[in-house]
């Protein structure tokens, strides 16, 4: 078939496709409007990509563009995704990666937070920018600001910028080197501050949980387990049945920090507590009154209405950790594995197969009897 030139396209009525020659087609459609398609094969399979209406790219320009894309496809590539990346601005980027990465988060709490810092810190700046364009200077205008005033927030934003480019270098929107590599060069160097949650004395725990066992209410009953078990809040909140065998309790990886199953040994006091909830609800074991998972503000808001707005839920695991090494002496690897922490570097985790349950167990019954006040090392709460 021989190639098009401007007056046979321009005498094309029936709707089809006419071609050039080196899978470049013109299509006219039965409106009577007319654009470019190249047919080639990408990587093993044969694909159609879009160059353009004919009003806006001429057969010189499509031919041009048909040649280059024919080019990157014999080289290995994928021009539809150079093509893509044309057109890509930060916000898609932004949003796209947002939608794969959510999938595999547990906490909402961070899915908000991951979104929300983007739109209220990056898009202002870099929105509507395309991101083939976008340079450390760009990234620099986005976390200067607030780099020193906010830095945690700054430090996440860093991050999470980090992770779009990544991201659209892997799938060829981007090709040049991530703007996020050695910024920190170009910031004001900022020295760490190390949070630490609120927690309590330990030698005050024992009184405050004898008053914690005065209340009936399901959120009081739901901190006690939270105690005794030194389980993160969200762990206790989301607790299932179906994770309770005999005396362990078994936490899948999906619920945990750190993505790995996590076995608690029970004690009889927790099982106790597991005995007056069987039956309330058929899949969670704290459930709110409405039978969804307790929220997170509930446990604080006891807190509170006991006077205690100082402390937070979390802060009970440092308390024991803070017990485990001043008043149990017990070993760091035992303690640090009761609060599903990792124990040494990576070396010494890949080699580290035991779980240590009994030992933990032991522990647990220790603190356990510490908690109830039955341990002879119990110091009656101060007056404050």
């Amino acid at each position: 078939m021989p190639g098009l030139n401007a007056r046979r396209i321009a005498s094309l009525k029936l709707p089809g496709r006419y071609g050039d020659g080196q899978g470049l087609h013109l299509f006219v459609k039965s409106s009577g409007a007319k654009s470019w398609v190249l047919r080639t094969v990408i990587q093993g399979r044969r694909r159609d990509i879009g160059l353009g209406s004919y009003r806006i790219v001429s057969l010189s320009e499509a031919r041009d563009k048909a040649r280059d894309y024919i080019k990157i496809a014999r080289m290995g590539g994928d021009p539809i995704s150079e093509l893509k990346g044309q057109r890509f601005t930060f916000q898609m980027a932004a949003e796209e990666v947002f939608a794969i990465q959510s999938k595999i988060w547990r906490n909402q709490k961070h899915k908000n937070n991951w979104i929300a810092s983007l739109r209220k810190y990056a898009y202002p700046k870099l929105e509507k920018k395309l991101l083939k364009d976008i340079t450390t200077s760009d990234i620099l205008m986005v976390l200067t600001p607030i780099w020193v005033e906010k830095h945690e927030t700054a430090s996440r934003l860093k991050q999470r910028l980090s992770t779009i480019f990544d991201w659209a270098k892997g799938f060829n929107y981007y090709h040049k080197e991530n703007p996020l590599h050695g910024i920190t060069k170009a910031l004001p160097r900022i020295k760490p501050k190390v949070r630490r949650m609120p927690s309590m004395n330990w030698k005050d725990l024992p009184t405050f949980y004898s008053a914690l066992t005065k209340r009936n209410a399901l959120t009081a009953i739901s901190l006690q387990f939270c105690i005794l078990t030194v389980a993160r809040p969200i762990e206790v909140r989301e607790a299932r049945w179906s994770e309770i065998e005999n005396n362990i309790w078994t936490i899948p990886g999906s619920r945990m920090k750190m993505g790995k199953t996590h076995r608690v040994p029970l004690t009889d006091e927790a099982l106790k507590i597991l005995e007056i909830l069987r039956g309330m609800h058929q899949h969670f074991i704290f459930p709110n009154p409405s039978g969804q998972v307790q929220s997170e503000a509930a446990m604080m808001g006891l807190l509170r209405r006991m006077g205690f707005s100082n402390f937070t839920v979390h802060g009970f695991r440092s308390t024991f950790r803070v017990w485990a090494s001043e008043s149990a002496r017990a070993d760091r690897e035992v303690s640090e594995l009761c609060l599903a922490h990792a124990v040494g570097n990576y070396v010494e985790q890949a080699y580290a197969r035991s779980e240590l349950l009994e030992r933990r167990r032991e522990l647990l019954n220790q603190w356990t009897q510490f908690v109830l006040g039955k341990s002879r090392r119990v110091i009656k709460l101060v007056a404050r």
